[in-house]
Protein backbone atom coordinates (compact mmCIF):
# COMPACT_ATOMS: atom_id res chain seq x y z
CA UNK A 1 0.00 0.00 0.00
CA UNK A 2 3.05 2.15 0.66
CA UNK A 3 3.81 2.28 -3.02
CA UNK A 4 0.05 3.52 -4.03
CA UNK A 5 0.54 6.34 -1.96
CA UNK A 6 4.06 7.37 -2.99
CA UNK A 7 2.99 7.26 -6.35
CA UNK A 8 -0.24 9.34 -5.74
CA UNK A 9 1.75 11.95 -4.09
CA UNK A 10 4.35 11.89 -6.06
CA UNK A 11 2.36 12.02 -9.19
CA UNK A 12 0.11 14.84 -7.61
CA UNK A 13 3.08 17.02 -6.90
CA UNK A 14 4.55 16.69 -10.43
CA UNK A 15 0.96 16.96 -11.72
CA UNK A 16 0.80 20.42 -10.60
CA UNK A 17 4.25 21.09 -11.36
CA UNK A 18 3.16 20.49 -15.01
CA UNK A 19 -0.38 22.39 -14.70
CA UNK A 20 2.13 25.49 -13.74
CA UNK A 21 4.14 24.71 -16.96
CA UNK A 22 1.06 24.82 -19.23
CA UNK A 23 -1.11 27.31 -17.70
CA UNK A 24 0.75 30.08 -16.80
CA UNK A 25 4.32 32.18 -18.56
CA UNK A 26 6.14 31.27 -15.33
CA UNK A 27 10.06 29.11 -16.18
CA UNK A 28 10.67 26.20 -15.10
CA UNK A 29 13.45 27.67 -13.21
CA UNK A 30 10.77 30.12 -11.18
CA UNK A 31 8.72 26.47 -10.83
CA UNK A 32 11.49 24.52 -9.39
CA UNK A 33 12.75 27.79 -6.96
CA UNK A 34 8.91 27.62 -5.69
CA UNK A 35 9.05 23.99 -5.17
CA UNK A 36 12.18 24.25 -2.72
CA UNK A 37 10.88 27.47 -1.32
CA UNK A 38 7.09 25.55 -0.59
CA UNK A 39 9.02 22.62 1.14
CA UNK A 40 10.87 24.73 3.33
CA UNK A 41 7.65 27.16 4.18
CA UNK A 42 5.39 24.06 4.52
CA UNK A 43 8.76 22.10 6.76
CA UNK A 44 8.54 25.20 9.10
CA UNK A 45 4.77 25.12 9.65
CA UNK A 46 5.07 21.09 10.16
CA UNK A 47 3.05 20.08 7.45
CA UNK A 48 5.62 18.51 5.06
CA UNK A 49 6.76 16.22 8.16
CA UNK A 50 2.74 14.13 7.96
CA UNK A 51 3.35 14.15 4.29
CA UNK A 52 6.31 12.95 3.57
CA UNK A 53 5.98 10.20 6.35
CA UNK A 54 2.76 9.27 4.53
CA UNK A 55 3.43 9.61 0.82
CA UNK A 56 7.00 8.19 1.69
CA UNK A 57 9.57 8.39 -1.13
CA UNK A 58 6.54 10.13 -3.33
CA UNK A 59 7.06 13.46 -0.98
CA UNK A 60 10.57 13.25 -0.47
CA UNK A 61 12.27 13.05 -3.82
CA UNK A 62 10.58 15.61 -5.43
CA UNK A 63 12.43 19.05 -5.24
CA UNK A 64 9.43 19.73 -2.38
CA UNK A 65 11.16 17.24 -0.43
CA UNK A 66 14.57 18.90 -0.95
CA UNK A 67 13.55 21.98 0.71
CA UNK A 68 12.28 19.67 3.71
CA UNK A 69 15.54 18.53 4.16
CA UNK A 70 17.12 21.69 4.02
CA UNK A 71 14.65 23.36 6.28
CA UNK A 72 15.32 20.11 8.85
CA UNK A 73 18.99 20.69 8.34
CA UNK A 74 19.04 24.14 9.59
CA UNK A 75 16.96 23.26 12.50
CA UNK A 76 19.01 20.81 13.84
CA UNK A 77 21.94 22.95 13.49
CA UNK A 78 20.12 25.48 15.28
CA UNK A 79 19.27 23.13 18.08
CA UNK A 80 22.75 21.84 18.49
CA UNK A 81 25.10 25.02 17.70
CA UNK A 82 22.30 27.86 18.67
CA UNK A 83 21.77 30.40 15.68
CA UNK A 84 25.11 29.69 14.36
CA UNK A 85 23.90 26.70 13.35
CA UNK A 86 22.55 28.98 10.80
CA UNK A 87 25.69 29.45 8.83
CA UNK A 88 27.52 25.98 9.45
Amino acid sequence: MGYLWAFLVGGAICAAGQLLIDLTSLTPARILTGYVVAGVLLSALGLYEPLAEWGGAGATVPLTGFGHNLAKGVREAVASDGWIGIFT
